[in-house]
């Protein structure tokens, strides 16, 4: 908005009820304007002050009307925004309403860290080098995407960058705050774990080794402990394909594209790959070639672009040595749209001869089962993908109604009916579904993919999820751990699925194992990260534990539950004050409101602790019975205690899974109330 009471005119005109809140420092209305009429003409309604606020009310009460019922929030990013108060108040807002954010930022100037905080990991748009109407196309669709409202399944085409399927909208639910067993927040937009973890893989290659790895069904097998090691020469990153095309609307195209390559070398058993995960994470960032290499521990990297006009294709790859920029290999395919199956196998098939690898086996790559050969429905599927990678319950909505139109084309597609699993999973975690509603919809639509796809190890290691967060049946978990991890041995979900069940079981030494696994091939994972962090703490080693947290602050710094994780850490360590100053930046409210009274009976300050535990108990009691009853271990009033913890255990409060080991319920280890809580859980402490 423009800066309360300056003398901004503004025209335009507004139809409907207004999706996005423009917000903008009064000397950049010039392109605030020139961002309205984008969005307006491409049938986004904006909200913009002073346009649109009515004459009489109070300019304040508007903007906050405003920005609660936006959908999400466009900033003007600039030396002058970055400066105003208003936009950082506006902003903040929005992150408490959880509303996406989408910047455009139109100079190079220095973000104070006040607004940083909320602005570092949303999406970007660069237009600093002065040329603003040539980004304004991709706000358009980013802000479509994001804001994106049912309309007729008839009337979407695979190639159209903007419209959504008719969805059912689920009801609203109390919101999940998820910690140690789902997801982290990322700015206003929760990053859900799982998206990242069910994103599936359609075509794993027949030639992936058979080499165990290992996993709670085999403790026995070790996993190479991660040390300084030369890179391997067979090894290579795959980075996000660029998207060239004109309209620059074709990125979830280029990002499958890439993915599908990775998959495909993954597969590869002496090829070393990273994970999408890892190849995806220097994305947008100004991060040269031997950097990227060197942080992924690998000798080469894969670029590539895509091109796409109607039905012509063209795809550009290049194979790179990092250590000295030498070109092993490039290739520019012209193809039609139908052969893009092919011409992923051709670049896989074309980097493995270059690295000189012999498949197994001798012949060229090959795709398991699981996947689809009809275009229209891998184009859906990919659309499905780039929503769930931005998981807000509009972008949710979106993917399930994408997965919908594939699973129309192709009713066959096993790794569409996984993905609607996952989206279901999302919508729980998030709280657009109920954990009930949520879990049981999963665990339907995984059964079904693996009725039409029984080696789709992903499906497998969603079932072993339910077990483990929702069932508390931990071997029903091994189980269908044991089934995901025969079809595919080295996967990196399925190896932090298995150190998941291994820290829930306090086999400590086991989940160190299988998370240094993973990490070897997704060495940039926070969630690796999180589950060897979060195991060093419970199994007692406080300064390992806080060295892996400081290590994920920095690499995802709105990650959730690492300030929760580092202050319980420093207060294990003994440095209260420091664990409060910690907790305190939590962004989470129930989880930050519920933490507090431990930190602040800690210090000393124990009238205020007692007078938010009240507020807690009161506030809370069906949403955080686990953390409350650490709250009054933590007091050593063991009596009620029990009392929230039983109450947790009714409520099916997923937390539960992470009893073994806390120390903050150390005061409880011994009485014998504690051990008989534990062979309700099934679990031996």
């Amino acid at each position: 908005m423009a800066d309360d009471g300056d003398e901004v005119k503004f025209t335009g005109t507004l139809t409907g009820v207004p999706s996005v809140f423009i917000s903008y420092a009064s000397p950049d209305i010039a392109i605030a304007q020139a961002a309205c009429e984008a969005l307006e003409r491409s049938g986004v309604s904006c909200w913009i002050a002073p346009r649109n606020v009515r004459t009489g009310t109070f300019y304040a009460d508007e903007i906050v009307h405003a920005l609660d019922d936006a959908k999400a929030i466009v900033l003007i990013l600039s030396q002058e925004s970055a400066k105003s108060p208003h936009v950082l108040r506006e902003v903040e807002r929005a992150a408490s309403k959880r509303r996406p954010l989408i910047s455009l930022r139109i100079d190079q100037a220095l973000i104070p860290p006040g607004l940083e905080y909320f602005v570092n990991t949303s999406q970007w748009l660069d237009a600093s080098t002065g040329n603003v109407a040539s980004a304004l196309p991709e706000l358009v669709a980013a802000v479509r995407l994001v804001t994106a409202k049912p309309t007729t399944a008839a009337a979407l085409t695979p190639g159209s960058a903007v419209t959504t399927p008719t969805l059912p909208t689920p009801a609203p639910v109390r919101p999940t705050r998820p910690r140690r067993w789902a997801a982290p927040l990322t700015g206003a937009v929760v990053v859900v774990i799982i998206a990242a973890l069910f994103v599936y893989k359609p075509w794993q290659s027949s030639h992936r080794s058979a080499a165990p790895a290992p996993s709670v069904a085999d403790p026995a097998t070790q996993a190479t402990e991660r040390a300084e090691a030369p890179i391997p020469e067979k090894s290579i990153a795959v980075l996000p394909f660029v998207d060239m095309s004109e309209k620059k609307d074709q990125e979830y195209f280029a990002d499958g594209m890439a993915e599908e390559i990775i998959n495909l070398l993954a597969g590869v058993s002496d090829l070393r790959v990273p994970a999408r995960t890892s190849s995806f994470y220097f994305k947008g960032k100004p991060t040269k070639i031997p950097d990227i290499a060197r942080e992924l521990g690998v000798a080469n990297v894969l670029e590539g672009s895509i091109r796409r006009s109607g039905n012509r294709l063209r795809v550009t790859a290049q194979l790179v040595r990092a250590d000295n920029g030498y070109h092993l290999w490039s290739q520019t395919y012209d193809r039609d749209l139908k052969d893009v199956f092919v011409t992923q196998d051709d670049i896989a098939n074309a980097v493995v001869q270059a690295l000189q690898i012999t498949l197994m086996g001798g012949g060229p790559l090959t795709r398991q089962t699981g996947g689809t050969q009809n275009l229209e429905a891998y184009q859906w599927f990919l659309r499905a993908l780039s929503a769930v990678n931005q998981p807000t319950t509009a972008s949710l909505e979106a993917a399930d109604g994408y997965v919908d139109q594939a699973i129309k084309v192709d009713p066959d597609f096993g790794g569409a009916w996984s993905l609607k699993a996952s989206v279901a999973m999302i919508q729980a975690a998030i709280g657009a579904r109920t954990p009930n509603d949520g879990f049981e919809r999963a665990r339907q639509l995984a059964q079904h993919a693996l009725k039409l796809s029984p080696n789709l190890p992903e499906a497998h290691f969603m079932l072993a999820f339910i077990h483990r967060t929702y069932d508390w049946d931990w071997t029903a978990t091994q189980a269908e751990l044991r089934l995901g991890q025969s079809i595919d041995p080295t996967n990196e979900v399925g190896l932090m699925y298995a150190a998941f069940l291994s820290k829930t079981l306090g086999h400590w030494d086991d989940a160190e194992r299988q998370v240094h696994a993973a990490l070897d091939r997704d060495p940039l994972s926070t969630l690796a990260h999180a589950i060897l962090g979060d195991t060093f703490y419970l199994s007692g080693r406080f300064a390992e534990a806080e060295t892996e947290f400081r290590k994920l602050e920095q690499m995802a710094p709105d990650y959730l539950s690492t300030r929760v994780l580092l202050a319980q850490t420093l207060l294990a360590e003994g440095r209260p004050d420091a664990g409060l100053a910690m907790a305190q930046q939590v962004t989470g409210e129930g989880t930050r409101l519920c933490s507090l009274p431990i930190f602040l009976q800690a210090v000393g300050r124990k009238t205020e602790a007692d007078e938010m535990l009240k507020q807690d108990s009161l506030k809370f009691a069906d949403s955080h019975a686990f953390d409350i009853a650490l709250v009054y271990a933590f007091r050593n009033e063991r009596d009620s205690a029990f009392e929230w913890l039983d109450r947790a255990y009714k409520q099916r409060d997923p937390e539960l899974i992470a009893i073994l080991g806390e120390p903050l319920l150390k005061n409880l280890v011994n009485d014998p109330r504690y051990q008989a809580f534990l062979q309700k859980m099934n679990l031996t402490g």
